[in-house]
């Protein structure tokens, strides 16, 4: 059997810059600041003041209020995500047979709000006081089961758990599984929901957050200055399609993944390898599946997240694999989002293949001063509508984890 191609036919978000794609999207292409004080809870203890919290969310718009209150709200976040993903994609119950049908989700932590408040009940109150619903909301594949059972998905239910690059893993799986014709159609992506005390507590102890007060100086991805992420939340969701099946029933195409690349650097447990060999090695990889050359590609959706390491180790890969090809443009999307973990690929992939739609790039909001040991060409104001065929999506997670997704401009 031949590869089945594969492409893009809906997709949901919620994030700290808008709960719908048109205005994540919208907001994303206008460089909107999605960073701002913490107020879920009072963090000032921990030395970090910024997050990038989703805001004005409202759950009950598209899940059934019982299934919003009995769930983690990362279950919730994909839920959502999902909803308005199926209902682009044109997709119900009869549009897709439930046996071809099914559910690829990462996350890197899942449940830990329900985890944090259940230790603390069982700590003051006793065991006895546990929620029955303790493991089922805690546990990472959860997600994955509830999106399973809200949209009669009877094929594959994977949950992907690679640190900061799931979401990326799951789609490039996702990827993978259709173009092997083991499905028609798979629901794609990540959720994340981890600002919370423990959360921030957690990152805080390891040095990796930002303390900055300011909001526009917390977030700074490239930047000389940087000095740590910002942990933000949410979720995003992508309706994967084999071509045949897409064209069959009608669909609009939003884009075609053509390519994936996974590696690892073998190297620390948080710290990614200086010399970015293995990020190097996944992109190569993304573009050589893909039947294109480095020269090829438009626009790189960078990890970025304004750590030192980080973003100093992914430039010099991306400097050394693309060489002179100055043309290609570089931007980290969590000037504006702060960094969703586990989700933080699905919203970037998002935002990849809205880049493609629209023919314009999110700039690289957060750099005024960019460090010499990054040297890649970043977005800004002047070149953000530069035309853009193909573009490679980013993620790297603690462990070492590696994943890259490449996407091509749906055909006119």
């Amino acid at each position: 059997m031949s590869a089945q191609r594969v492409v893009v036919t809906g997709m949901g978000a919620v994030t700290p810059i808008g709960n719908d794609v048109p205005t994540f999207l919208d907001h994303l292409m206008a460089g909107k600041l999605g960073i701002a004080p913490i107020t879920k809870f009072d963090a000032s203890q921990t030395g970090v003041t910024m997050a990038g919290e989703v805001k004005d969310f409202e759950a009950t718009k598209r899940v059934d209020r019982k299934t919003a209150k009995r769930s983690d709200l990362f279950s919730t976040y994909a839920l959502y995500s999902a909803y308005e993903a199926m209902a682009m994609a044109g997709l119900d119950q009869e549009g897709v047979d439930p046996e071809n049908l099914g559910v690829i989700w990462g996350s890197g932590i899942g449940g830990l709000t329900t985890i944090q408040e259940q230790v603390i009940k069982m700590h003051e109150k006793g065991p006895g006081r546990v929620s029955p619903l303790f493991v089922p909301n805690s546990i990472i594949n959860m997600a994955a089961g509830h999106l399973s059972i809200a949209f009669n998905a009877k094929n594959t239910s994977q949950a992907i758990v690679t640190a900061c690059a799931s979401a990326t893993n799951a789609i490039g799986n996702a990827f993978e599984y259709l173009k092997q014709g083991k499905a028609d159609v798979i629901i794609t992506g990540g959720s994340e929901a981890s600002v919370n005390e423990i959360g921030i507590a957690g990152f805080a102890a390891l040095t990796a957050l930002s303390r900055a007060t300011d909001p526009a100086q917390a977030s700074l991805p490239f930047d000389v200055h940087r000095n740590g992420f910002v942990l933000g939340e949410g979720g995003a969701a992508l309706i994967l399609e084999t071509l045949t099946h897409a064209v069959k029933r009608g669909a609009h195409i939003l884009a075609e993944v053509v390519g994936y690349g996974s590696t690892s650097d073998a190297y620390h447990i948080t710290a990614p390898d200086p010399t970015g060999a293995g990020a190097q090695r996944a992109m190569a990889q993304a573009v050589t599946e893909a039947g294109i050359t480095p020269a090829d590609v438009d626009y790189v959706n960078a990890h970025g997240t304004a750590t030192k390491a980080n973003d100093s180790a992914e430039a010099q890969a991306i400097h050394r694999l693309f060489g002179a090809a100055r043309h290609v443009l570089v931007s980290s999307t969590k000037g504006m989002t702060g960094h969703l973990l586990g989700a933080a690929g699905a919203i970037e992939a998002v935002a990849c293949v809205g880049a493609l739609q629209r023919q314009e790039l999110p700039m690289n909001v957060g750099v005024s001063d960019q460090d010499p040991e990054c040297p890649v060409t970043l977005v800004n104001a002047e070149n953000q509508h530069t035309p853009v065929r193909y573009a490679l999506s980013n993620s790297f997670g603690f462990g070492g984890h590696n994943a890259v997704l490449a996407f091509k401009k749906a055909s006119d």
